[in-house]
């Protein structure tokens, strides 16, 4: 018979129930914990971040930058903390941050916001889904009314809608501050569907996602309608700054972002970038994001050209960069302190933090572009010269 998982229902973060679960754990399976048991947080601080919890995982931290980002709402300097287990990461970006210090830092602009919640609505055929979708146009400020009632930051801007069959898919698009907002639009939204339920007799039945948020995975919709904060980081090299730090010309990078592009359009990939997912998942663990927003915060496109003075532009366009500065579990002590390091926790910080999270991306891009190169002369390829000496290889 299957052994249930010690819980205590009046205080399950204390730590006389973590200590029993320590020992279920043992009793129970192979493991003999010595390092997991270790922290130095207080448990109950973990309320609302974890179930079942018996100890930590440790990952290292290591600190890259500084980071020259010329936002409108980072500006200066920033020290980024990186959580990873890949050996040469941190020095990649390292290496691309210095390009982007020596060519006067990079420019950043959030141009636009929105976390959504997609309900379906289900009507009996598509005559009635048709009157519907009019029906929403014409009600939207109300329903707007009652959505904005459950919450004191959330702001809903757009109601999209999408005809399929019998069915509405929807996005409500809202504004949602400093936190990442998919509890608040979640409750907001269905606040507004049941108000919806009631105000249209038609309505046969409606689901509060109906998958076309795409949570948590790339999508054409979120490319071209955004998710989160779209942000852009675009820079301009100077030839003698790429050349003497990446030893490549701007001719060269050029030419290999168009063979890589044509790859990611053969493969449909979710982006023509080379590893975003790199720099946002280290950014993400160090700082208490949902890691699995990766799935599309990963989510962009580059573009690349050589000026007419014979420099190297480079820019890139996240349109669904999922970070939070408040809420969840950018307040857990060890991420709190890593939000800190850039100035980043708290209330009126997320975008600050969406414009480093883009500027990080841009130096990752920078330096693996022009490492994936093989120096026909040599014959060596600094990628895996790299991970020899810094990586798993060595």
């Amino acid at each position: 018979m299957s052994k249930r998982i010690p819980r205590s229902a009046d205080n399950d973060y204390s730590e006389e129930i973590i200590a029993e679960r320590q020992a279920f754990i043992e009793a129970n399976t192979p493991a003999r914990l010595e390092h997991t048991r270790r922290y130095s947080f207080d448990p109950p601080e973990m309320a609302g971040n974890i179930e079942n919890m018996f100890g930590v995982v440790q990952v290292p931290i290591g600190l890259a930058g500084p980071l020259l980002v010329n936002g409108e709402h980072a500006q200066g300097e920033f020290y980024v903390p990186m959580a990873t287990v890949e050996g040469t990461m941190l020095a990649s970006y390292n290496r691309g941050m210095k390009v982007i210090r020596e060519a006067g830092g990079v420019t950043t602009t959030v141009v636009g916001e929105a976390m959504q919640r997609a309900p379906c609505f289900v009507f009996r055929d598509a005559r009635d889904a048709r009157d519907f979708e009019q029906w929403l146009v014409e009600h939207e400020d109300a329903i707007r009314a009652v959505a904005e009632s459950t919450t004191s930051v959330g702001k809903l801007r757009e109601i999209e809608h999408y005809n399929a069959h019998n069915f509405v898919f929807t996005r409500f698009d809202y504004s949602t501050g400093d936190a990442a907002g998919q509890n608040m639009t979640s409750r907001a939204t269905f606040v507004a569907c049941e108000w919806i339920r009631e105000q249209y007799p038609k309505l046969k039945n409606y689901l509060l996602s109906g998958n076309f948020d795409t949570e948590k995975r790339t999508s054409a919709v979120n490319s071209l309608k955004g998710r989160g904060r779209r942000v852009t980081a675009e820079i301009t090299i100077p030839r003698k700054v790429l050349e003497r730090n990446l030893r490549i010309t701007p001719e060269a990078m050029h030419y290999g972002q168009g063979i890589t592009t044509l790859a990611s359009f053969l493969t449909q990939s979710s982006n023509n970038a080379a590893h975003p997912a790199n720099g946002l998942a280290a950014l993400y663990l160090a700082t208490g994001q949902d890691i699995a927003n990766i799935g599309e915060s990963n989510q962009c496109t580059t573009y690349n050209r050589v000026t007419r003075d014979g420099d190297y532009f480079f820019s890139v366009t996240l349109p669904a960069l999922i970070v939070a500065s408040y809420g969840g579990g950018t307040n857990l002590p060890t991420q709190r302190e890593c939000l800190q390091i850039m100035d980043c926790h708290g209330k009126g910080k997320a975008l600050k933090l969406a414009e480093i999270a883009a500027g990080l991306v841009v130096a990752g891009e920078l330096s693996l572009g022009a490492a994936t190169r093989v120096d026909k002369e040599t014959r060596q390829n600094e990628w895996v010269d790299a991970h020899e000496r810094l990586g798993r290889n060595r």
